[in-house]
């Protein structure tokens, strides 16, 4: 009997070594044509990539965010409760590009973020383990008190079940720490086995081969500004916690000491750099997105916002600033997807 249970402990393991950072589909955003009412000019779009004045570093934009639902994929979107930071330039890039969502990262240094259960499970389905020949699939994400219940089904083993069971917290150089209590496959529980043999997590899993996770013994550690699809949302937490039907993660003090909002409403600001969308070059950006409606989240998708644009209106400021009234993504009738997008009770 203990070898049986000894076999299992070691098919969990090496299934989860085929986990591979090379199968995790790019979920890039295709160009798309200028929105509705900010074309500035008749003349060919120029290349997304034109850079600052010679010599220029590349500027990051500050921004500022109030509740707002933004989209990681077409299914699964991270809620923003509220949120002070800055986008940067990604790689090569220069100047942030709305139409290429790889072209910049979402630095936080305040704020609150949090996602559900089933946002995170579809990020899982739909983008690190989409491939057909994935080793995991099925994933589904429960909270159970304050642990996170994780099931699936090895496919490269014939879909064998599995089940997780873990706290979550975070460690001094800013990843989320999943604390594994349980372990089990094929209903059979096997951390205790592990334990016996002096097993360890570890041991098992070559996290070298999947980006943005690590191990400490048994232990999960993960990135979520790697592991999560483009744009990266990055920054150091400084708390985190398990809400009946949400993980929370907290960035500074959580945004208590932001300033009062600039905006009514639920908004995205961006100020000071350069950014490109659609044929509008804004050199020094200066540009407000408003929600429509503002009786629930703005709900914003980066690979259709010229949808949301063109469903709005825009408005020039005194300053030529630029205001942007949008309608929400999952009003657009565009994705069934859109619309299992839910909110995190407060």
């Amino acid at each position: 009997m203990k070898e049986t249970k000894l076999l299992w402990v070691l098919v969990l393991g090496f299934s989860l070594m085929g986990c591979s950072k090379s199968g995790s589909p790019g979920n890039v955003a295709k160009p798309v044509e200028p929105a509705a009412g900010v074309t500035v000019s008749n003349s060919p779009a120029p290349e997304p990539t034109v850079p600052p004045p010679s010599g220029a570093a590349p500027r990051a934009l500050k921004t500022e965010m109030r509740n707002v639902m933004f989209h990681l994929t077409d299914r699964s979107a991270a809620h923003l409760e509220t949120l002070s930071g800055e986008l940067w330039p990604t790689g090569k890039n220069e100047v942030v590009v709305f139409d290429d969502k790889t072209s910049f990262e979402v630095r936080v240094t305040n704020g609150t973020v949090s996602v559900t259960p089933d946002s995170l499970a579809q990020i899982m389905n739909d983008y690190v383990f989409a491939r057909n020949d994935a080793p995991l699939k099925d994933i589904a994400i429960t909270i159970d008190k304050d642990q996170l219940i994780i099931k699936g089904k090895l496919h490269n083993k014939g879909d064998i079940p599995f089940t997780t069971a873990g706290t979550v917290s975070t460690t001094p150089d800013g990843r989320l720490r999943v604390h594994t209590d349980k372990v089990s496959a094929l209903h059979v529980p096997m951390k205790g086995m592990m334990a016996l043999f002096g097993i360890e997590l570890a041991n098992v899993v070559n996290t070298s081969k999947i980006d943005g996770i690590d191990t400490d013994k048994n232990d999960l550690l993960l990135d979520l500004g790697t592991l999560l699809p483009p744009p990266h949302i990055r920054g150091k937490p400084s708390g985190v916690r398990i809400d009946k039907d949400a993980i929370v993660v907290i960035f500074g003090d959580g945004g208590k000491s932001l300033p009062p909002p600039t905006e009514k409403g639920n908004y995205m600001t961006f100020e000071g750099g350069p950014v490109r969308f659609g044929k509008l070059f804004m050199r020094e950006a200066d540009l407000t997105i408003l929600d429509m409606d503002p009786g629930d989240p703005l709900d914003w998708n980066q690979d259709h916002y010229k949808d949301q644009l063109v469903a709005g209106y825009s408005k020039i400021k005194p300053n030529f600033g630029l205001v942007a009234f949008v309608k929400d993504y999952s009003k657009l009738g565009l994705s069934r997807g859109a619309r299992a997008t839910k909110v995190p009770a407060g």
